[in-house]
């Protein structure tokens, strides 16, 4: 799954990755093992919630380095740090509510808004995960492109025990960067089925978000990145009369 995830990132180069749910360290050894003809090796850093897991890739004196932490509570790492992530069989568990006080809903915003910061503009993060159901599913891709991914779900063997999910979200980098389309669109073994055909033919058929409600979006998405904006009011989006002299 890891080999199948550092296809889908596309690397050309050694590159600076964050394993998000590292675990033992298992993804990291092939991202240090990765040969020189193929972009590597890779430097990394792994981040799980388990200090026994982490305590088996110190002894296994993994290359990369290790931090105890929670993603739902967010990626504690600098803006714009890493070149590229990825994740195996980790992020389906934000899902979780152990309690009344958990909410899936609120972790998977921090993480994938904290994922979406450590990335640089153009860097790509591919997220292996089983989720239980569709709604569930639906809940993890729309988290992430609320927090400003290009977002598209690969899914290998589908329709048999063996299929696997794959997340592969771009943050920003230009037009047609975050479209998973683009990722896939080489890959002689992928079928691909775009179900935003119907929101485009909406499109054509007049469909237009309202100004206010454009702005209000643009507002809050900029909040969730840490911008400071304008409060909004009864004024905002509204046409402002012009008086000609």
């Amino acid at each position: 799954m890891t080999h199948r995830a550092l296809e889908l990132l596309q690397l050309n180069s050694p590159s600076f990755i964050m394993d998000i749910g590292c675990g033992s360290g298992l993804s990291g050894e092939i991202l240090s093992s990765v040969s020189p003809v193929d972009g590597g090796p890779h430097i990394w850093v792994g981040m799980d919630i388990s200090a026994s897991m982490l305590d088996i890739a110190v002894q296994k004196d993994v290359e990369g380095d290790l931090l105890l932490g929670d993603i739902g509570q967010g990626i504690p790492f600098r803006a714009g740090s890493f070149d590229a992530a990825v994740s195996i069989s980790a992020i389906q568990w934000l899902c979780n509510a152990e309690s009344s006080e958990v909410n899936p809903q609120g972790r998977l915003s921090r993480f994938f808004n904290g994922l979406y910061a450590s990335l640089r503009r153009g860097g790509r993060a591919v997220c292996q995960f089983y989720p239980k159901n569709d709604a569930q599913r639906s809940l993890i891709s729309s988290a992430a492109i609320k927090a400003g991914f290009g977002a598209g779900i690969l899914e290998d063997d589908p329709g048999t025990k063996n299929s696997k999910l794959y997340l592969v979200l771009t943050a920003g980098g230009g037009e047609g960067q975050g479209d998973i389309i683009g990722v896939v669109k080489n890959m002689s073994d992928v079928e691909i089925q775009d179900g935003r055909r119907n929101f485009r033919t909406a499109g054509k058929k007049g469909y237009r978000r309202s100004n206010k409600s454009e702005i209000i979006r643009k507002k809050e998405q900029m909040e969730r990145r840490g911008k400071v904006t304008k409060a909004s009011s009864k004024y905002t989006g509204r046409s402002r009369r012009r008086t000609v002299f």
